[in-house]
């Protein structure tokens, strides 16, 4: 059986599967400065910077705190994000389609909980996946990053 081979990114620790059949052994390296500016991987297509310090403040900031866990602190309605409890290493394509697939069950959630929708740009989903991607960024969390409001419809619950 004939392999198809693809190209896999790895950025702070993500594997990003621009193909999915038969993905090749070798990947291709993005340099940590390139990924925290974005990059452009080929003419017609781009990445915005995955910055998992950003991440870590929006975790917290857009409320995913409420129904996600993260190093202990957070809800339990949806999955514990933690490093190495969600499937690692974190594929950056998964988690945007995770996302889309459970819009219909997080939207209705996140209008309950915290009177509206969760946006976020592009750069603001690349720094919370790079998040969930680094386990040394996940170390420095704590309640002390989440704003009173969002901690307040914690405690509520």
């Amino acid at each position: 059986m004939k392999k198809i081979l693809s190209t896999r990114v790895f950025v702070f620790g993500l594997v990003v599967a621009l193909a999915t059949p038969g993905l090749a052994d070798d990947a291709m390296q993005i340099p940590g400065e390139a990924a925290k500016d974005g990059f452009k991987l080929s003419d017609q297509l781009i990445f915005p910077p995955f910055n998992p310090v950003l991440g870590r403040k929006l975790f917290a900031e857009k409320g995913c705190v409420v129904c996600h866990k993260m190093n202990e602190i957070g809800g339990e309605d949806g999955p514990d994000l933690t490093y190495g409890k969600y499937d690692t290493p974190v594929n950056a394509m998964e988690v945007a389609s995770d996302l889309w697939e459970k819009a219909s069950i997080m939207i209705p959630a996140q209008e309950d909980e915290l009177g509206s929708q969760i946006e976020l740009s592009p750069e603001e989903l690349a720094g919370i996946i790079a998040f969930m991607a680094d386990p040394q960024e996940q170390k420095h969390f704590s309640k002390a990053d989440i704003p009173a409001d969002i901690l307040k419809d914690m405690e509520e619950m």
